[in-house]
């Protein structure tokens, strides 16, 4: 029996633990959006994935719940420099969402509820480095903080992991999503600072 899940970090001292640059340690969960939180009635939640052909694949929040499900242990780190450590989610693992899913696109757009997009290259969405994630702490996700359901992709700064997921389309080239097109960094790899388009 496996009882050390595969994301568990085990317990870290605080003065010990290595920070990306810039960051500071916070034991709070701040809540930071652009816009007000959409309600999304689950009802009428849909998560579609759309090909660089136009094909699409589509769950509702049913059929989401119905598939196998993860509980990555993840550290988090918020381009306002806040981290915090050994997070706690529920979620699909977007390996198992692309398991039937036919491309050749490089680029994913990120759509959500209430019109919040984000950028990233698809292989950062794979090989277990992503999910769509609808349980915190073991609590439903809050709607402050992306609930019923946002994108959790841990391994870059926070405003590539979309709260309120609607969908992600495929491009064969890059399109800045909402921050990016405002002057924020194209990739946001917290360990090299990327913060803004030049750094």
């Amino acid at each position: 029996m496996n009882v050390v899940n595969r994301g568990f970090l085990g317990r870290r001292d605080p003065e010990r633990v290595e920070l990306p640059p810039g960051q500071y340690l916070t034991r709070d969960f701040p809540v930071l959006q652009a816009g007000p939180t959409p309600s999304v009635p689950l009802d009428q939640w849909r998560f579609t994935v759309r090909a660089e052909t136009g094909a699409e694949w589509a769950w509702t929040w049913p059929q989401l719940l119905a598939l196998p499900r993860e509980r990555p242990t993840v550290d988090i780190h918020c381009v306002t420099r806040w981290s915090k450590l050994a997070t706690t989610w529920e979620g699909v693992s977007l390996d198992t969402l692309f398991a039937e899913v036919e491309t050749v696109a490089d680029y994913a757009l990120v759509r959500s509820h209430g019109g919040y997009t984000t950028n990233l290259p698809l292989a950062d969405l794979l090989d277990g480095q992503a999910w769509i994630a609808f349980g915190y702490d073991g609590e439903e996700l809050a709607p402050a903080h992306g609930g019923p359901a946002r994108l959790l992709v841990p391994h870059l700064y926070f405003w590539k992991s979309a709260k309120w997921v609607s969908g992600i389309d495929l491009h064969h080239d890059d399109e800045p999503g909402f921050w990016e097109s405002l002057g924020y960094h194209e990739y946001g790899d917290p360990w090299r600072e990327q913060r803004y388009t030049d750094d």
